[in-house]
């Protein structure tokens, strides 16, 4: 097996601690964090081709949850069929990534349970500003489509629900990490996205998370 999918979770571990390590930390419009080199050499491309079709957005977007039943997630069935997804789970769920995310950004995630959306998302598709607050404890946003046009497909920072501020780099292996609060607004504003965008979303989300099916782990909590 070559680099595209050979990383083992604890090589994964370690290149997620070396990027948290050299995080960059920006305070406004709230505090977030950019990360460079996230996941080993090989990971991101075998990410970026696994074999999932993007759901069509028709005249219908601005809230992903609107797409449910069109989601895909690193749940039980899709890390038994991709080892990528396998590793990198089991990666973020190891106690060397869950301390030092909670340490480096303060994140209340004791006691919860993973979560990661592969997201894609095609033209037509939008995201209307949203904060996170409530169920979600963490929030990182990994890019991962390297076609052309796609650096600008960032995700889009608000100083309030209506007021835009700036937008993230999409650069392959970086990500956008914030703890959520009552001012962490984000979205994605409506312009063309050339093929498709497609990122994971990383959570980690309280007991009171319902579709208990989208977690990799739902019977095992995090312990820090």
């Amino acid at each position: 097996m070559t680099t595209a999918t050979a990383s083992s979770a604890a090589q994964i571990s370690r290149s997620v601690c070396a990027s948290i390590a050299n995080r960059q930390a920006f305070e406004q419009p709230y505090l977030h964090y950019l990360v460079d080199d996230f996941l080993p050499e090989g990971v991101t491309p075998a990410l970026n081709n696994l074999p999932f079709g993007a759901p069509s957005v028709g005249e219908i977007s601005g809230k992903r949850e609107l797409h449910n039943d069109t989601r895909s997630y690193f749940d039980a069935e899709n890390m038994e069929r991709f080892p990528v997804m396998r590793e990198v789970a089991a990666a973020l769920q190891s106690k060397e990534v869950t301390s030092a995310i909670a340490s480096a950004f303060n994140a209340p995630i004791d006691d919860t349970f993973l979560r990661l959306e592969y997201a894609l998302d095609i033209d037509g598709f939008w995201l209307q500003p949203h904060t996170d607050l409530g169920v979600k404890k963490f929030t990182c946003l990994i890019y991962v489509s390297d076609e052309p046009g796609h650096e600008s497909l960032g995700t889009d920072i608000y100083r309030s629900e209506s007021e835009h501020f700036g937008r993230s780099p999409f650069i392959p292996n970086s990500a956008m990490i914030f703890v959520p609060g009552n001012n962490t607004y984000h979205g994605f504003e409506k312009r063309p996205i050339t093929g498709v965008r497609k990122s994971v979303i990383l959570n980690y989300v309280t007991h009171d998370w319902r579709a208990r099916e989208q977690l990799s782990f739902p019977n095992t909590p995090v312990r820090l």
